[in-house]
């Protein structure tokens, strides 16, 4: 058995003691349904200057959008088209299928295509918004689009004619404060189990979580193929895609007349949780 099939079967063990998981995801999710990350292995930039020869973090910055949305659109064109043709894939169906299948699951993701939320995800915090929800700094008009085609490029406002932003939240930016306190309510419940997908993990709100979970004990999780700031911390490393790994786990935790499924259910009526119980009385 090598140490990737070995690390799945573990992964699926412990997931019979699970009620609560909190899933982190970044580009590496999204790369399986053919979308290029970013920073990681086959990066779109990876490092490299854009044509107008500047970084992408800086023709995806505030300031830029503010002073030259002309260049920042641009990129988000770029963006979007990659994203147009591109659904969600097997990594997103199998979490969307554990949210239904376990007592609490949650989602924070750096991801802005709403891949999560078109595959059933309902417990998702997008930290970084959603590229498909447009609004007007000025007259507070909003619109969710489909696409970006036909837009003019900056697009206007209809109300108001002023250029008009997706809803994301670009270099240089605050976090919203309703999805930071959405995050911190969760973290705070805690998690029996977390795991970090396809991410760099180079924001201190995506690494911290999985540090902190390490420093308490619980398990952690990371599938990438590359190396991130979390990889010497996780409990468990899987070396391979989102979307094949989370497949297999979730195989092999459903496999039928697997010891795992059927010691989870009993566990299950056992012993309520923590949230269970204040409601009950157990």
């Amino acid at each position: 058995m090598d140490s990737n099939t070995s690390a799945i079967v573990k992964i699926a063990g412990l997931l019979k003691d699970c009620r609560s998981i909190l899933f982190i995801t970044g580009a590496g999710i999204s790369a399986d349904s053919g979308l290029p990350t970013y920073r990681g292995v086959g990066g779109l930039y990876n490092g490299k200057a854009t044509e107008d020869g500047i970084p992408v973090e800086a023709a995806l910055a505030g300031e830029t959008l503010r002073t030259h949305p002309e260049i920042t659109w641009k990129y988000l064109l770029q963006i979007e088209g990659n994203c147009r043709k591109a659904r969600f894939n097997r990594g997103h169906e199998v979490i969307a299928e554990m949210e239904r299948h376990f007592q609490r699951v949650w989602v924070l993701t750096q991801n802005i295509d709403g891949f999560h939320r078109a595959a059933g995800s309902r417990n998702v915090i997008d930290i970084h918004g959603d590229m498909h929800s447009l609004m007007c700094p000025s007259c507070g008009w909003r619109d969710s689009l489909k696409d970006y085609a036909g837009l003019d490029i900056p697009p206007r406002c209809p109300r108001c004619r002023e250029i008009v932003r997706p809803e994301v939240v670009f270099f240089g930016e605050m976090l919203p404060e309703d999805k930071l306190s959405s995050l911190m309510r969760q973290l705070r419940e805690g998690f029996d189990i977390y795991f970090s997908i396809g991410t760099s993990s180079v924001f201190a709100y995506i690494s911290q979580p999985i540090i902190a979970a390490a420093h308490l004990g619980r398990p952690t999780v990371e599938i990438n193929p590359g190396s991130s700031d979390v990889s010497d911390i996780v409990s468990i490393k899987l070396s391979m895609g989102a979307a094949e790994a989370l497949d297999l786990i979730w195989k092999e935790y459903n496999k039928e007349g697997s010891p795992i499924k059927g010691q989870r259910r009993r566990q299950w009526r056992a012993r309520p949780s923590g949230l269970q119980a204040r409601f009950s009385g157990a």
